[in-house]
């Protein structure tokens, strides 16, 4: 225990000391009571704070005690009882104020290690999910040569267009997965039907109009992708309702599914197909222009026309690039590796 005569002497070593309880007249020299207290409260929040005080200064004694300045109040003359159990009543509740805070901090500890946990784990889903999405991609690609460079394109594209319309994270790489995915359901068509040179007859169109339910029941299973499958299920659908399979209509239709169309019938005009060769960015600005409020959505067409000719190139040469160096690996001696390959970059 310590005693000082004065509240400056007090505040000057209260910090070096750590008192569990603190204890002060009400009438003192240089600064009241509560004042006093006050500032030790400040300088030592855990410290339990007494207060002693004559009957005439009780009422502003009771207020500094609502306030949360002082703990208990001890009136004068005190009996010596009285004081023994308010000091160790004090001391308790400092001491337990005290081992909250430990205990809080050790909370505190503790949560922010499962919080790093959680990322760690939540990093490792993702990096599992993405060879999940290459693989099926290559499965695709096994059958259709086109399909896998098609679809980079148009989920890095729908990712920018997303972008363009103020869509943000976690739906921009939902949109980005179903674009990705969207024609995983060809998986499911028979190759006389999904690689037929000539124009399908009733049947077969009539099967190959399956491929976005087939994707959907597919990608629906993997609770990650749940969210794609939905646009992978309406990516046909169009904006006037004469789209399939459900024949949906306007915002009806997922804004994730309404920017794939526009950004797949752009990557369709710009890129060469067995029976003709690409087109220029101005025939395909001109074509989709058109088509606005009809096959597309008008604000997803405006947002598209609001992104200039570089920006879809450099898209365009990125995934140029990355089909280079993937066909690069693919050419060298097992065990070799030039490292690893985003499925896609924003």
């Amino acid at each position: 225990m310590r005693t000082y005569s004065s509240p400056e002497e007090a505040l000057g070593r209260i910090e070096a000391d750590r008192p569990t309880v603190i204890i002060s007249d009400y009438m003192m020299p240089g600064m009241d009571g509560i004042a006093f207290l006050q500032q030790a409260r400040d300088k030592v929040p855990a410290a339990a704070r007494v207060l002693c005080t004559a009957a005439e200064d009780f009422r502003i004694a009771l207020d500094a005690v609502n306030s949360g300045e002082v703990y208990r109040i001890i009136s004068k003359p005190w009996h010596n009882q009285e004081v023994v159990t308010t000091v160790a009543q004090a001391a308790d509740a400092s001491r337990l104020r005290r081992e909250n805070e430990r205990l809080n901090i050790q909370v505190q500890q503790q949560n922010d290690k499962l919080r790093e946990l959680n990322l760690r784990l939540e990093e490792r889903v993702r990096e599992r999910t993405e060879a999940l999405l290459g693989g099926l991609i290559a499965a695709l690609d096994y059958r259709d040569a086109e399909t896998q460079w098609h679809s980079r394109r148009v989920s890095l594209y729908a990712r920018r267009l997303a972008l363009q319309l103020g869509v943000s994270e976690p739906d921009l790489t939902v949109i980005e997965h179903g674009a990705l995915l969207h024609d995983i359901g060809k998986i499911g068509i028979r190759d006389r039907v999904l690689l037929k040179p000539g124009p399908l007859d009733a049947a077969e169109w009539k099967e190959m109009k399956r491929h976005p339910e087939l994707g959907w029941e597919l990608l629906r299973r993997v609770e990650y992708l749940k969210p794609s499958s939905v646009i992978v299920l309406q990516h046909q659908e169009k904006w006037d309702g004469t789209g399939y399979p459900a024949g949906l209509k306007g915002e009806g239709i997922l804004v994730g599914a309404r920017v794939f169309h526009v950004v797949d019938a752009y990557d369709a005009i710009t890129s060469d197909r067995p029976y003709r060769k690409a087109r220029g960015y101005t025939e395909a600005r001109s074509e989709i222009t058109r088509c606005r409020g009809a096959q597309f959505d008008p604000k997803v067409v405006d947002a598209f026309l609001d992104i200039s000719e570089d920006e879809w190139r450099r898209i365009s040469i990125d995934v140029e690039q990355y089909a280079i160096l993937s066909t690069e690996m693919a050419e060298r001696p097992p065990g070799t590796s030039v490292g690893p390959l985003p499925l896609a970059q924003a």
